[in-house]
C-alpha cells in the first residue's frame, strides 16, 4: 500500500511564492525540446563488420498522435494549447496532432479502449492508477520515463501516486489539497465577518447561516451532492475527523469509514441540510453545478480543488479578484489539521498506441516541462489574458520538486503581473493533504454518494446505520475480492 502522505505547502505547494515547486538544478532551459534519438528503436548488428547500424532517428518517420485538448468553454486554456502545438510541430514537424474532445470518465474508458478510439494519451486523476492498470488501460512508460532527463526533478508527492510496483504509468501534471474557496462579496454584502484561515467546522456553519437566503436561493455552502463527487467531497470532513476511507495489513483490505469519525463528519452534514438549512434546496448537485452555482454568486462556499473554482468564477462568472478567497478545509475543532484530500491530474498514454506513437505522446506531454520556451509561452499568455481583462490561475501544486531555480523563474513572472490568482500565504501554510485510498476508491466515492442522498432527503436519517450498509456493500463486493 502507498505509504499516506501528509504534506505542509513548504513541501509540495505551487503558492504565491512558488517556492515549492522542483527542479533543484536545472541547467539546461530547452534541452527536452530538442530531436533526439528513438529510445524504442532497436539496434541490428552487421554480421560482416560486427559494427552496429545507427538507431532509426523517430523525428524523420511520419508519427500521428491525438491529444488531450481542454473543453470548449476553456477558451483560454484552448489559446495555450494551440500555442504549445504550434511550437511542438517547430520542432517536430514529422508528427501530425489531432485535438481530441474525449476527457476522461471511468464509466467510458473501458468502452473507449474496446473500440479503440481513445486518443494517444488522455487525462485523469490520482484515485485512477491501479484501476487503470489492472485493466490494462495504461501504458507501461517505465522505459520512456527513466530516459527522461529531468525524472529526478518532476514533484515525487504527486508522481508516485503512478508508479505501480516499480512501474510507471502515468506523468504527473499538476496536483492540489482540495479547498474550500470563498465569495468574500457575498460576506461583506451581508456583513458577515470573513473567518480566520485557521477555521473550524462550527466557522463554516456560521458563515454559512449569515449569508443563506433561501427566499432568494441563495446558499451559505453548496456540497455537491450528485455524482461520485459527492463522496469525494465527503471525505475531506471525513478525514478531518481522524477517520479512515479503509485498512489494508497483511494484504487484506477493511472498510473503515463507518467509524465514529465516520459518523462525526456524516452528522455534520446532517447539521448543514437541516439543523443549520444553509445549503441549496435542489442540493443534488455535480462538480459542474456547484462550480457553477459558485461563479453565478448562487453559494457563498464550494469546496473543490482551487484552480477549477477560480478559472469558473474569475474568468467566466466575471468576479473580481480581490473577492474569491482560498481556504484550506475546516478543521473538526480547534487546534486541529486542515486535512483535504490530495488530487491531481495525470496524462496516460495508450497502450494500444504503437511504440512511435507513445514515444511521440511522451514527448508531447513533457514538451513544456523544465522549458525556457514555456516560460515565454507562459508570459505571453499573462499578457493576453490581462490585455482581455481575464486572469491566470496557477496550479496550487505542480509538477516541479520543491524549492527549485525554475520555480523562481516563474514566481519572477507572477510577479510582474496583477492579473495572477495569488493564493494566501496562511492559507497554505494550513493545507494539510492526504491521499486517496488505494483500492476501489470511485466504488467507494459512489457508495457514499448513496448515503449522503439518503441524508440530504430524509429527516432523521440513521447515519451510522447508513454508513455500516455502505461499508458492508464495499466490503462484500470490493474488498474481499482482494488477493494479497
Amino acid at each position: 500500500m502507498r505509504k499516506s502522505v501528509f504534506t505542509t505547502v513548504a513541501a509540495v505547494l505551487l503558492v504565491s511564492s512558488l517556492a515549492a515547486c522542483g527542479n533543484n538544478n536545472n541547467t539546461s532551459n530547452s534541452g527536452n525540446n530538442k530531436p533526439a534519438e528513438s529510445t524504442n528503436a532497436s539496434a541490428s548488428t552487421n554480421t560482416a563488420t560486427d559494427t552496429p547500424q545507427p538507431s532509426e532517428d523517430i523525428t524523420q518517420k511520419k508519427v500521428k498522435i491525438s491529444i488531450y485538448y481542454p473543453l470548449p468553454d476553456q477558451v483560454e486554456n484552448r489559446k495555450a494549447e494551440d500555442d504549445k502545438i504550434a511550437r511542438f510541430n517547430k520542432v517536430y514537424p514529422n508528427v501530425e496532432i489531432v485535438k481530441s474532445d474525449w476527457h476522461y470518465a471511468p464509466n467510458e474508458i473501458g468502452i473507449k479502449m474496446a473500440a479503440n478510439e481513445a486518443p494517444t494519451f488522455y487525462n485523469t486523476f490520482a484515485t485512477e492508477a491501479k484501476f487503470l492498470v489492472e485493466k490494462g488501460w495504461a501504458a507501461d512508460i517505465t522505459d520512456l520515463f527513466n530516459s527522461y532527463e529531468f525524472k529526478d526533478q518532476i514533484n515525487p508527492v504527486l508522481q508516485n501516486q503512478f508508479v505501480i510496483d516499480g512501474k510507471v504509468y502515468g506523468i504527473a501534471q499538476k496536483g492540489y489539497v482540495t479547498t474550500t474557496v470563498v465569495n468574500k462579496k457575498m460576506l461583506d454584502d451581508k456583513g458577515v465577518a470573513v473567518p480566520s484561515y485557521d477555521w473550524t467546522w462550527d466557522d463554516m456553519v456560521n458563515t454559512a447561516k449569515g449569508v443563506a437566503d433561501a427566499k432568494k436561493g441563495i446558499a451559505g455552502i453548496a456540497p455537491m451532492g450528485k455524482g461520485n463527487e459527492a463522496g469525494w467531497n465527503w471525505t475531506n470532513f471525513l478525514f478531518e475527523a481522524g477517520g479512515e476511507i479503509q485498512n489494508v495489513a497483511d494484504g487484506k483490505v477493511t472498510a473503515s469509514f463507518n467509524s465514529e469519525a465516520g459518523k462525526k463528519a456524516l452528522d455534520f452534514y446532517n447539521k448543514l441540510r437541516w439543523d443549520a438549512d444553509v445549503i441549496p434546496k435542489d442540493w443534488a448537485l455535480g462538480w459542474g453545478d456547484a462550480v457553477g452555482a459558485f461563479g453565478q454568486g448562487r453559494t457563498a462556499m464550494v469546496i473543490a480543488g482551487a484552480e477549477g473554482v477560480l478559472e469558473q468564477a474569475l474568468n467566466q462568472g466575471g468576479m473580481k479578484i480581490e473577492d474569491v478567497l482560498t481556504y484550506p478545509m475546516p478543521a473538526a475543532e480547534k487546534g486541529g489539521k486542515h486535512t483535504g484530500v490530495l488530487g491531481g491530474d495525470y496524462m496516460v498514454i495508450n497502450p494500444n498506441a504503437t511504440k512511435d506513437e507513445q514515444e511521440m505522446a511522451f514527448r508531447y506531454i513533457t514538451f513544456d516541462y523544465f522549458t525556457d520556451d514555456y516560460l515565454a509561452s507562459l508570459e505571453k499568455d499573462i499578457q493576453a489574458r490581462k490585455t482581455e481583462g481575464k486572469y491566470f490561475i496557477p496550479p496550487h501544486i505542480n509538477y516541479f520538486s520543491p524549492d527549485s531555480e525554475y520555480g523562481q523563474k516563474v514566481q519572477t513572472i507572477f510577479d510582474k503581473y496583477d492579473n495572477v490568482y495569488k493564493y494566501n500565504a496562511e492559507s497554505n501554510a494550513l493545507l494539510d493533504g492526504k491521499p486517496e485510498a488505494q483500492y476501489n476508491t470511485q466504488e467507494y466515492y459512489g457508495s457514499m454518494t448513496n448515503v449522503l442522498q439518503e441524508v440530504f432527503s430524509k429527516k432523521g436519517t440513521d447515519t451510522q446505520a447508513q454508513l455500516d450498509a455502505a461499508a458492508k456493500e464495499m466490503q462484500t463486493k470490493y474488498y474481499d475480492a482482494i488477493k494479497p
